[in-house]
């Protein structure tokens, strides 16, 4: 321990000499290790962080296999019996997804909720912190009871230990507060930090929610918890045989409609669709930091070389080879510390930042785990222990090869013995570059895959299109004439203010994911050999396709005229028109929803529009088709339901000649005279709503970009310090070649080609690594190939760039310096 003690200050003395070296590795350490360390945060509380419930790894999510369509959710019906007829689970619940007007003492808002089973909070295993959940009996009694989360507790009640029983309004229904859940509770798990649930209130299935009408509306989740011993695989066979009991329970018009059933591990489900992307910048940003440490390594050799005749000195005194290797790894691990904590202090400052997980794209799920917690501190420590004693190694062996004959001779400043490490120190640049060109390149495809999307034509205009998402009331809009008086309401009243162009309403927004899908059956299709298959579907109202800027290709679009006492009449995109009725014109056929045996009126296709992107413009065009909401015989055959047919909510889209932004008071204050208590939300340009869909795409291509950009001024650095180091060891022969005659641009030009060969090899390497690493980002890329030749030769001839530019500074010292000086210092 007193030995140890006293190789640590001399450590720290050494280090202490050298402030701008130690300054030097620190930030480089620092910042490799801090991007490293956020990103793994990010790995951490997103894929390896447990979920917030008892014993989560036996909680799977239930759902049906219908057709080629894996992992969809369930109907009404099946939630009971799935319950009852299933032996796999301990417990079974069902829940929907669903919005809610939250009115009251405060401004209405609008909030996101989930109808419960009141199986679903025991089978996750969680309990509410204040009073409780709802039992089955309240359930089946329809009481109207709520559980609201621990954020609309903080936000909207501040906390107040006496919100139990007290009433909340969800439209404009009063509902009883009987429980706040967790802070940490989040359920159902949506994809998106922006949404999450804040109140729970019972399923309590309404009648038409069971009857024939709805038994094809697969819209219900189911959640279970498996037995102990019962893996997925018996789970989802034992679901798969309650499947085949429920399709003999369909009714007549859902005989050709068949179903398997689906076990999904909760916790994959989760995070699927953020998983290759972690695992890539997480593989990015580990890169970097081998750069970094290759950097360091080389700056750590550098000056285990300048330190030469000191080891010689103490070498030929008697020192033992084990206590300059300590030292040296001493002196890399206070390095690497100080760059690790100095890493976790842009870590923790980012994350203490809540602003900057607003960054992130809105599909990455439980954004609220990401924190630098002691499992992300202690992978920072052990990651910077790790480079410290890594980068400390190769400068400690180097030492100990130290010539000690040359080292002692007097006088000699440049000796020949410290060219003897010029190979490791070229590797090491070498390796740097080829390194580099590997991120350099994958950045280049994720790049052009960016652009190339962004040049797709969404099939709309969205410029001046101005967009608010809404949801009616049950309670007073129960028919789907007070639907139509709203809607009618706020089109009148936009139409006359000045700039509005055209104002439309719709429950399906372009770009935004929230189209529904049905399947159809055209009039042509022979029902022997009808087959499943979906298309998306918006009911529209209003000037929608002019406040859109969709392009009418053929026929028309949808007029005052068609009413419910008319026709009925659809829209069909370009791709439905062409895959239903190939080589003919779509105007004039004929078309419904649901399979052949259902008993829903034929409607007649009146126009053809362009394809439209339902969600990012690097997905495929759907099929769509789109019907006027004032002819809801096209959604239902019967109209005794209590709801309206028509959807009563959805979006208000609106084109304006002014700016998007300007007319967002006009419309709040249209929509507050038409219905007061109404809340309005996401209200926001069309432009916005792009930019959301597309940001998980530029969110990875920034953070790509960087890593390059970052990778590539280290790989710059490391080849300026290796050439300046080269040319300060050759001093005295680059002297003797001046003053033997050689030209100074000679001189510069040896220097040069001395840089371009190790760019050369590293390049080589480089390409050969990028070639093996392409099938990993091949998935992420977009319209663009991994091994696109003009982009690996771009990266190659950008970084040979970069290593001449690196290596001129040292060329024209080199070709600058006075021979005769040169020659009397050595």
């Amino acid at each position: 321990m007193y030995a140890f003690a006293q190789d640590l200050r001399f450590a720290i003395r050494q280090l202490w000499k050298t402030p701008g070296f130690t300054l030097t590795v620190v930030l480089t350490l620092g910042l490799g290790i801090g991007a490293t360390t956020a990103i793994f945060s990010l790995v951490e509380g997103i894929l390896l962080r447990p979920l917030p419930f008892s014993k989560p790894d036996r909680l799977v999510l239930l759902g049906d296999h219908l057709g080629k369509s894996p992992n969809l959710p369930v109907t009404a019906r099946e939630i009971g019996t799935y319950t009852n007829a299933t032996s796999a689970f301990s417990s079974l619940g069902g829940y929907i997804n669903t919005n809610y007007e939250l009115s009251g003492s405060a401004l209405p808002e609008e909030v996101d909720a989930a109808r419960f089973t009141a199986s679903v909070f025991p089978t996750l295993g969680v309990q509410p912190i204040l009073g409780r959940a709802f039992t089955r009996q309240e359930e089946d009694a329809h009481q109207p009871l709520a559980v609201i989360s621990y954020a609309l507790w903080l936000d909207r009640y501040h906390h107040d230990p006496n919100v139990l029983n007290s009433s909340v309004v969800l439209d404009r229904k009063p509902y009883t507060i009987i429980g706040v859940m967790p802070r940490s509770f989040e359920f159902p798990l949506q994809p998106g930090h922006l949404n999450q649930t804040q109140v729970w209130i019972p399923m309590s299935l309404a009648p038409d929610e069971l009857s024939d009408q709805h038994a094809g509306s697969w819209g219900y989740h189911m959640v279970g918890r498996l037995k102990d011993g019962v893996t997925p695989g018996q789970a989802a066979e034992d679901v798969n045989r309650v499947a085949h009991q429920i399709m003999l329970s369909f009714p007549a018009s859902m005989s050709a409609i068949h179903i398997r059933g689906d076990v999904t591990l909760l916790r994959e489900n989760a995070v699927a669709d953020a998983r290759p992307l972690l695992r890539t910048l997480f593989v990015a940003v580990s890169v970097v930091l081998l750069i970094a440490c290759v950097n360091v390594t080389g700056l750590l050799l550098v000056r285990s070389m300048r330190r030469r005749r000191e080891y010689a000195v103490r070498l030929a005194l008697g020192a033992q080879s084990g206590v300059i290797i300590r030292e040296s790894v001493l002196e890399g691990l206070l390095l690497s510390l100080a760059g690790g904590l100095l890493g976790l202090a842009f870590a923790a400052a980012a994350a203490a930042i809540r602003t900057t997980l607003h960054l992130l794209p809105e599909t990455m799920p439980r954004v609220d785990s990401i924190a630098i917690d002691a499992t992300v501190a202690t992978f920072a420590l052990l990651l910077a222990l790790a480079t410290g004693a890594l980068c400390s190694l190769a400068p400690a062996f180097a030492a100990l090869r130290t010539n000690l004959t040359e080292s002692l001779k007097e006088g000699v400043r440049t000796v020949t013995g410290a060219s003897s490490h010029t190979w490791l120190r070229s590797a090491l640049v070498v390796s740097e570059i080829a390194i580099a060109l590997v991120l350099l390149t994958i950045s280049g495809a994720f790049l052009r895959s960016f652009q190339n999307m962004r040049a797709v034509d969404p099939g709309f205009r969205p410029d001046h299109v101005l967009v608010a998402g809404y949801q009616l009331p049950l309670q007073q809009y129960s028919t789907d004439a007070a639907v139509e008086i709203f809607n009618h309401a706020v089109i009148d009243r936009l139409a006359g203010k000045p700039g509005i162009i055209a104002v439309g309403f719709t429950n399906a927004l372009p770009a935004s994911g929230s189209s529904g899908k049905a399947t159809y059956t055209i009039e042509s299709d022979p029902i022997s050999k009808w087959q499943l298959k979906f298309a998306a579907f918006a009911i529209v109202y209003g000037d929608y396709f002019h406040a859109m800027g969709i392009p009418l290709l053929e026929g028309r679009t949808f007029t005052l005229n068609d009413r419910s006492d008319t026709p009925l009449v659809v829209i069909v995109n370009q791709s439905m028109a062409r895959h239903s009725w190939p080589g003919q014109s779509a105007i004039g056929k004929r078309m419904h929803i649901g399979n052949p045996h259902k008993g829903l009126p034929w409607a007649t296709v009146v126009g053809v529009v362009a394809d439209t992107k339902l969600g990012s413009r690097d997905e495929p065009s759907d099929d769509q088709w789109y019907a006027p909401a004032q002819q809801p015989a096209i959604l239902t055959s019967s109209s005794s339901s209590n709801a309206p047919s028509v959807p009563a909510g959805g979006y208000i889209t609106l084109r304006s000649a002014l700016p998007p932004e300007s007319m967002i008071q006009t419309l709040r204050s249209i929509v507050a005279d038409v219905d007061p208590l109404l809340a309005l939300q996401q209200v926001q340009p069309m432009d916005d709503v792009i930019s959301n869909v597309e940001a998980p795409r530029r969110f990875s291509t920034t953070l790509i970009a960087a890593f390059a950009l970052g990778a590539l001024l280290l790989a710059i650095t490391g080849i300026y310090a290796v050439v300046a180091f080269s040319v300060s060891l050759r001093t005295q022969e680059i002297a003797v070649r001046m003053a033997l005659g050689a030209q100074r641009t000679a001189i510069a030009r040896l220097v040069l080609i001395s840089g371009a060969k190790m760019a050369l090899l590293g390049c080589g390497l480089g390409v050969l690594g990028s070639l093996a690493v392409s099938r990993l980002v091949r998935s992420f890329l977009f319209a663009v190939s991994a091994t696109d030749p003009l982009l690996y030769a771009s990266s190659v001839v950008m970084m040979l760039l970069m290593a001449l530019v690196a290596s001129l500074l040292p060329a024209i010292r080199a070709a600058s310096a006075d021979p005769i000086d040169a020659l009397r210092s050595t």
